[in-house]
């Protein structure tokens, strides 16, 4: 298994669109993702935990007038979505390999305007609470990096996560808008624009109903 990781990490290590450890801009692009990497003034987007990067490259195919930067710290992972940016021809994508509990080692307060956490893993065990991904203290830094108004969207499979959140989002200053137990029978499915992970399709071909959040940064 290590070995094949190996031609994907090289991959990452020669792409432009991967900032990770050994790169100049891994420690110089704090709050300045637009000047130094995109090199324009639009909206930046996150994907949080994007393993292969499906929404992030999906997301910036459907708005090439947004700038889109998945965020994982597998790099096997990461280097599927850079090779498919690449291959799309996509200059409105980046891929950031980094922890979650790093998020304010690289983007200021408030620069960032739209955040996407797909399906993360539920950490369904009492015990690993701190490491579900919208926990308090998770929430409490995408609050800090996401402007005044910013959206937050969140999307699981997992029910009890799903449950778990209707409780956090809110309580961390998020004002939840819309949000369906059912996706794939909501009006609020044509706001994915046709995109689904690899795990989702294997979800939904199991029965599985996917839960899905629309919320606002209220600061």
């Amino acid at each position: 298994m290590a070995r094949r990781k190996l031609p994907r990490f090289q991959y990452n290590a020669e792409s432009e669109n991967v900032v990770e450890r050994g790169k100049e801009l891994y420690t110089t692009i704090k709050g300045q993702w637009r000047e130094k990497y995109f090199k324009n003034s639009n909206p930046i987007v996150l994907e949080l935990a994007c393993g292969k990067g499906e929404y992030t490259t999906g997301l910036a195919k459907e708005f090439p007038d947004k700038n889109f930067i998945g965020i994982d710290i597998k790099g096997d992972r990461i280097a599927r979505g850079s090779k498919r940016a690449n291959d799309w021809g996509l200059t409105n994508v980046a891929f950031l390999r980094t922890s979650m509990a790093f998020l304010e080692e690289f983007f200021e307060d408030n620069e960032v305007d739209e955040i996407w956490l797909i399906h993360p893993d539920p950490q369904p065990r009492d015990k690993e609470e701190r490491k579900r991904l919208t926990n308090s203290r998770y929430l409490g830094l995408y609050k800090k990096i996401l402007k005044n108004d910013g959206d937050f969207f969140f999307k699981t499979d997992n029910y009890p996560l799903f449950e778990y959140s209707l409780d956090t989002i809110p309580a961390a200053g998020f004002e939840v808008l819309r949000q369906t137990t059912d996706l794939y029978t909501s009006p609020l499915l044509v706001e994915h624009y046709g995109i689904e992970t690899h795990y989702e399709r294997l979800f939904v071909a199991q029965g599985y109903k996917i839960n899905y959040l629309a919320s606002k940064n209220r600061k």
